[in-house]
């Protein structure tokens, strides 16, 4: 094992990185001192990458044609016999909700033809009310249990 006792060791010096100069002046200084000088510029400078030009239509674009069509409303009709069944048996909106488990403006926009249909809440409303509000014959009464 040999040790050069001549090797020179320097505690505390940084080590020399790049620096990046601003201004005129600095480039001339590092040009006199004979460092190397490199000069870069910057296209894009400042600028946000994800707006640039047309990305954001191109993106647009690609939503409109992916849009989903809205699921569809309950029909007028279900609303007009879900009225008329409950005004025969001589019950309000919140009697009915009260019935089926369910909040008065739930039946209220089922009435008003703005709720998406829901089979649970359909079959619901057709034992309270005694009236057919799926399928064929909307409006027409259930009949009763039947016989064996």
């Amino acid at each position: 094992m040999s040790e050069d006792w001549d090797a020179k060791t320097v505690i505390g010096s940084k080590r020399q990185t790049p620096k990046v100069a601003r201004k005129d002046s600095e480039i001339n200084a590092a040009r006199r001192t004979g460092a190397v000088v490199g000069t870069d510029k910057k296209t894009t400078g400042g600028v946000n990458k994800a707006h640039q030009g047309t990305d954001h239509q191109k993106i647009a674009k690609l939503d409109r044609e992916n849009e989903v069509a809205p699921p569809s409303k309950i029909a007028p009709t279900v609303g007009r016999a879900m009225m008329a069944a409950r005004s025969e048996l001589k019950l309000t909106q919140k009697d009915v909700a009260q019935k089926i488990n369910e909040k008065p403006s739930v039946l209220q926009d089922y009435e008003s033809g703005k709720a998406i249909p829901n089979p649970q809440i359909l079959g619901k409303l057709e034992r309270a009310l005694g009236v057919k509000l799926r399928g064929s014959n909307i409006g027409e009464k259930l009949g009763g249990p039947k016989k064996s």
